[in-house]
């Protein structure tokens, strides 16, 4: 029994120490995003119909670092500041599925090519969720966006960069630490009790393993980087790519909470479309990643290759994932009196929700 805890200790420290150098940095890129990007000016280019607010407000939240549960807010707010309901669910479904933060890890862990798929596949879910909600759901008589948002920015570069490293190393590290451990942990757990190829043997690849883990992500509640660990370990053990890819689709985007809650912001019909499009797009994406793989293996090489994994750290491992812990440490420190929109009820003005 000791021996299994250390080598699930040692599998979770090794993955963390993999991951931390990249999403420190992811980190510090989100928090210059935070204070760079106006949610003023996202609110102004989201409203009105046609393709343009849709392909705008999708592309706009491929880069953000916020979980399903930390978009919800954000949307509601573009919702009742006159973004559409189609624009509404493109933000909703890019969102979460992936951030600076999770690209960057994603390429260490699992390459560079699955690293620069990931989001394109979270721009396609956008645009195909909001499209079909235009088409099924369209807004009758859009109301007149209420009073803009005000700009609370801090003025100056000293107090935006001070806003930033407070966003980047607190603020976010705080609202995704916790599943981010419970990333790291299973993870860690995954790789230490089943043999490499477990999945393989039992589940195999192609449609089947897709549909599967695309089924086991839907439920669940996972943030876009927290998942990436987990991915990993299922490829580790047999899933092919593109399984772990409809795991990362639909796990971010996903759970019985954030569910709940888009039904009271966008409407019943509109939440039917977006769990719909994410269980389709999940499921053509990870078809799409491993019919494309070899291919770019074969054309792209370096672009195609995976990261390689390692049993022993060096020293330069160990400051990386003791930095990233004291930051989540900090972070949590700091906000353990401020209860988190992942830890209950986001508030969301029902009044924005469709019939």
């Amino acid at each position: 029994m000791w021996e299994l805890l250390q080598n699930v200790a040692f599998q979770t420290w090794l993955i963390t120490a993999q991951m931390a150098p990249f999403l420190l940095l992811g980190f510090l890129v989100a928090g210059l995003l935070s204070v760079f990007i106006s949610a003023v000016w996202m609110e102004r280019h989201l409203g009105g119909h046609g393709a343009g607010p849709i392909f705008k407000a999708a592309l706009l939240g491929i880069p953000l670092p916020l979980c399903s549960c930390g978009v919800l807010p954000v949307g509601a707010s573009l919702r009742s500041h006159g973004a559409s309901r189609a624009a509404t669910t493109a933000f909703l479904l890019s969102t979460p599925q992936t951030g600076v933060d999770s690209v960057l890890v994603t390429w260490t862990l699992l390459g560079p090519f699955f690293a620069v798929f990931r989001p394109v596949a979270a721009l396609i879910t956008g645009l195909l969720g909001g499209m079909a909600v235009q088409a099924l759901d369209p807004d009758e008589h859009r109301l007149d966006p209420r009073q803009p948002t005000a700009d609370k920015r801090p003025r100056g570069l000293g107090p935006k960069l001070h806003a930033a490293l407070s966003y980047g190393l607190e603020t976010l590290p705080g609202d995704i630490g916790r599943a981010l451990v419970v990333g790291l942990v299973l993870a860690g757990v995954l790789g230490a009790v089943m043999p490499p190829e477990f999945l393989q043997t039992y589940l195999g690849q192609g449609p089947l393993a897709i549909l599967v883990m695309m089924l086991v992500g839907i439920p669940l509640y996972v943030c876009a980087t927290g998942s990436v660990p987990i991915a990993a370990t299922f490829i580790y053990l047999g899933a092919s790519p593109g399984a772990a890819l409809a795991f990362l689709i639909a796990g971010p985007a996903t759970n019985a909470a954030a569910l709940t809650t888009v039904t009271r912001i966008l409407g019943r019909r509109s939440a039917v479309a977006y769990l719909a499009t994410v269980a389709v797009s999940a499921f053509g994406c990870g078809l799409a990643l491993d019919w494309l793989l070899p291919r770019a293996a074969l054309a792209l090489p370096f672009l195609a290759g995976s990261a390689q994994a390692h049993d022993t750290l060096g020293w330069m491992g160990h400051f990386w994932a003791v930095l990233l812990v004291a930051v989540l440490v900090w972070s949590w420190y700091r906000g353990r009196q401020h209860e988190s929109c992942c830890d209950g009820d986001c508030a969301v003005d029902a009044s924005v929700a469709g019939p």
